[in-house]
């Protein structure tokens, strides 16, 4: 893994391996805040913490650099923590595994971490060099991107004092992104009632594993699976065809990821044991036929498994699959402004059914605010006809794009320079902080731009290597050309 080290640009890659060593699933940032806060110290920058746990970074411009506008470096502290099944893995104490493969770094087994880890690096590679000309310069670390965009929510105004926000938390190099989706979260709760597992059924674990799952924003318009949605379209068959009774299910663990692994252990009549295992067998195949271009390796197979107590009653069981498998999920509608673009989605990203507990957690994304809030009231309407309790929260705009903006003439200019074509300029149907920051400072001119990270959010997560350096070339020159006051 030290390896990394040696690629270039080698203090991006030093930094980005130190990174690495540090746990930082989001909520659980202190260590990465006290690296950074250690980084500013020992390069003499000053260095604030917020009452949110956002840090601040301020160093000056360079000498005859004094007068253009101010940039401040944007990115985020936390990371997603996903893992295989097999693997074993403690995100709050174990170091990313991170190896070099071919013209990726990746890791074995987990995310790795490059969201958005690669941009906080770049960031603090910049601070630290004494060989890049820049103006005035500050750099925002944000702390729970991923699960919330706490740190950005909680920035208060007079914190920052530059003109321009450079996000660095884009994912593909040949790109400038303007603009962004916002989001909402919809989660439904309901308690349902168990009685004693019936007699003459045999219990068995239905399983649907090997999906690709990726970014809920990013890569929902692939056309990926999402395994609680092919767990409960067969859960809905097989209650018809076989009378199963449900003891617990459960699929997906983050609001912001497609959910790659769902599972259910469900009784069945002991006569019909037989043909609900071939029944299976015809279901995973009819699922590799649709999804076989998306996801190759899915699988969807059973195994028997020791008899639950307790398994919920009929009238629930009934309502709650098909409230599951009723949901909304996946795109719900394309951009009419910008071709190709994902205007509105939805990420059916958890659901549970636990010791008579049921929950579903979505994360519904769009560009358009009134197009967000009909999808989250038409998902809050099918858990409504089951009774369960709807809740809204967590909800941020778009990110307009701003085609005049100065900065972007500047970096389009500068990207077209370097590299002999120009950037694609686009808007992305995901999240970023931006929106949430120029809410607090409206003035802000503000770009995101990054380099190719693959299958983010997932255990395939990889970042290119040969984007790194570009993209953090890229960034120094921009820096020196920006535009003075």
């Amino acid at each position: 893994m030290s390896d990394i080290r040696n690629l270039e640009p080698k203090m991006v890659w030093d930094i980005f391996y130190d990174l690495t060593r540090i746990p930082r699933p989001s909520k659980k940032e202190k260590r990465v805040i006290d690296y950074v806060v250690n980084f500013g110290k020992e390069h003499k920058l000053e260095t604030i913490v917020d009452k949110t746990g956002n840090v601040v970074l301020r160093k000056p411009a360079t000498e005859g650099m004094e007068k253009k506008k101010g940039v401040i470096l944007q990115t985020h502290l936390d990371m997603v923590p996903q893992k295989n099944n097999d693997k074993k893995h403690d995100f709050e104490k174990d170091p990313i595994e991170a190896v070099i493969d071919g013209e990726w770094v990746r890791a074995d087994g987990t995310t790795l971490g490059s969201d958005n880890g690669i941009g906080v690096a770049a960031a603090l590679a910049v601070l630290a060099s004494k060989d890049i000309a820049h103006g005035p310069l500050e750099a925002l670390f944000t702390i729970d991107e991923e699960t919330g965009m706490t740190g950005a929510f909680g920035l208060k105004k007079g914190l920052l004092k530059g003109d321009i926000l450079m996000n660095l938390d884009s994912e593909d190099e040949n790109e400038i992104c303007v603009g962004c989706a916002g989001g909402i979260d919809i989660s439904a709760t309901k308690k349902y009632k168990e009685e004693p597992a019936p007699r003459g059924f045999v219990a068995y674990t239905v399983t649907a594993k090997g999906l690709k799952g990726g970014h809920s924003g990013v890569d929902i318009a692939l056309g990926r699976a999402n395994s609680n949605k092919v767990l409960f379209r067969f859960l809905m068959q097989a209650e018809s065809d076989f009378g199963i009774r449900i003891a617990e299910a459960s699929g997906g663990n983050l609001r912001n990821a497609i959910p790659r692994e769902s599972y259910a252990v469900v009784m069945v009549p002991s006569a019909k044991t037989a043909s609900f295992e071939k029944f299976v067998k015809n279901y995973e195949k009819m699922y590799r036929a649709e999804f076989a271009e998306t996801e190759p390796d899915l699988t969807f197979f059973c195994r028997k498994t020791d008899k639950p107590r307790r398994v919920m009653n009929k009238k629930d069981q009934f309502g709650i699959i098909r409230a599951v498998f009723a949901c909304p999920n996946g795109v719900q509608r394309m951009s009419q402004a910008m071709k190709g673009l994902v205007e509105t989605s939805n990420n059916l990203a958890i659901v549970k059914c636990v010791k008579g507990k049921f929950e579903a957690h979505n994360l519904c994304r769009s560009a358009v605010d009134s197009s967000k809030e009909a999808t989250a009231w038409k998902i809050a309407g099918v858990f409504h006809l089951i009774d369960a309790k709807v809740t809204m929260s967590g909800g941020y705009p778009g990110w307009k794009p701003n085609m005049a903006s100065p900065i972007l003439k500047t970096a389009t200019g500068v990207y077209t320079k370097m590299f002999g074509k120009e950037p694609e300029v686009k808007a992305i149907h995901a999240g970023l902080e931006c929106a949430i920051i120029g809410g607090v400072y409206p003035s802000l001119d503000m770009v995101s731009f990054g380099p190719t990270i693959k299958y983010p959010h997932s255990p395939d997560e990889k970042v290119n290597i040969k984007s790194v350096k570009k993209f953090y070339h890229f960034l120094c020159q921009t820096l020196k050309d920006v535009p003075a006051k």
